[in-house]
């Protein structure tokens, strides 16, 4: 049962101990990670697809998925289940039409003594998307993650993603990638497959950058090779925090609550209400919800574990709350929701209102479900264009422009004691 606290003080030995659950590294998991990585580097494809059939299936009925089993997967989904395919297709559009506005163009400027300056803006030449592929595929991770590459202007994105046990893809992962233009797809799982993305082998090629969801192994595999690559973003269990006001619906409340639940036995599930009604009848309605739920068990353990109601004297505390957590997701269900967009300043996404519950953003309203977790939305942001692009600066200066500079320049160097550096400008206005 969710445990209801009293904002007296109890609730900072409660916030401590969430905010501590993903701090911890497995040293049993980063020394097989460790393992796999230089195996794969030295080894390569072989390395790789030897893992694949020891962790995942012994008889893979391909590395490359083939063009043939993508539009397969298409053409079946179009026969089979229309309306999930149409559905997907609404997420591409809505997805598609907010990311495209992140969309950043290059500048250049030309002063009048000739001077020019500017900014290159361009997406990255390949970038490499892991998607589980067992009883937690996520086709709308692929959406989330591909549809910004390819806004952002990356070349390629190329898939990995574990076989099912009958040695195929999942389909829907399948169909997703089709939906979105993923370039490539190859059939691995794992650290092995993060380490074959950083490093590239004979048949997958190294990429610039990794984005994607995983298992511990493959978090920790994407947290070692980060320099060697890009990543998304360091990320922890997931998490949601909800502010309900007296207006709130606790029926609404304790089935939100629960969609973070159930994914993770280290899930977060917290609310805080300043109104203790609320609190005792979303209690309530959480034990009578999960009954009839598949996932119950996960979700009674997190909810145990790293769930509670703070019931908080006043609006204020809530909030300093709430930016002390940083929350990955927030949901604000109040009388008037949208004046808490300009004070909930750390969150990854903020859901505004009785009618927009989290499972909203995961799946189809168009901003990203890639988000910072376990406080790390104090600095960091979204998956979105941005995170696809590199920008590049460039220079180009007059005779004259570098010599009315040049002696605030030499002084600069002078006071660093970088006497080359000097020298490098000094020559120019000497000779």
């Amino acid at each position: 049962m969710i445990k209801i606290i009293k904002a007296d003080g109890a609730e900072k030995q409660f916030l401590a101990d969430v905010e501590k659950r993903a701090g911890e590294v497995n040293a049993d998991v980063e020394k097989i990670v460790r393992g796999i990585l230089a195996d794969v580097k030295e080894n390569g494809d072989s390395a790789v697809k030897s893992y694949t059939a020891k962790f995942d299936c012994p008889n893979a009925q391909y590395y490359r998925v083939p063009d043939e089993a993508i539009n397969d997967a298409l053409t079946e989904a179009n026969e089979k289940c229309p309306d999930f395919v149409n559905a997907m297709l609404n997420a591409v559009e809505n997805i598609t039409a907010f990311h495209t506005r992140q969309k950043r163009e290059g500048f250049c400027v030309t002063e009048a003594n000739g001077v020019m300056m500017g900014q290159r803006v361009r997406g990255l030449d390949k970038v490499g998307l892991y998607v589980p592929g067992g009883t937690a595929a996520y086709p709308s991770s692929v959406l989330m993650n591909a549809i910004p590459a390819k806004i952002a202007g990356v070349k390629e994105v190329i898939m990995v993603t574990p076989p099912l046990k009958d040695g195929t893809a999942n389909k829907d992962i399948l169909v997703a990638a089709a939906l979105c233009g993923v370039d490539r797809i190859y059939l691995a799982g794992g650290a092995q497959a993060v380490a074959a993305l950083a490093y590239g082998t004979d048949e997958i090629p190294r990429v610039d950058k990794i984005v994607g969801p995983g298992n511990i192994f493959v978090a920790t595999a994407k947290k070692l090779l980060y320099g060697t690559v890009d990543i998304d973003m360091f990320a922890g269990p997931s998490e949601i925090l909800v502010f309900a006001d007296e207006t709130a619906n606790p029926v609404y409340l304790a089935a939100d609550l629960m969609s973070q639940a159930e994914h993770d036995k280290l899930a977060s599930a917290i609310m805080i209400t300043t109104s203790m009604d609320v609190a005792v009848r979303t209690q309530e309605e959480i034990e009578r919800q999960s009954a009839y739920l598949s996932r119950k068990d996960i979700i009674d353990s997190s909810i145990s574990n790293y769930g509670a109601i703070i019931v908080c004297d006043d609006n204020d505390y809530a909030i300093e709350i709430a930016n002390k957590l940083a929350p990955e997701h927030m949901e604000v269900v109040a009388e008037n929701p949208t004046e808490y967009i300009g004070k909930i300043d750390n969150v990854g996404s903020l859901f505004l209102g009785q009618y927009s519950p989290e499972p909203l953003g995961d799946y189809y309203a168009g901003p990203n479900h890639v988000l910072p977790t376990s406080g790390t939305a104090r600095f960091f942001s979204p998956l979105g264009v941005d995170s696809f692009v590199k920008r590049s600066s460039y220079i180009c200066y007059t005779k004259e422009a570098l010599l009315d500079s040049a002696d605030d320049i030499i002084l600069f160097a002078e006071r660093e004691k970088l006497t080359a550096h000097a020298n490098s400008i000094r020559v120019r206005k000497e000779n």
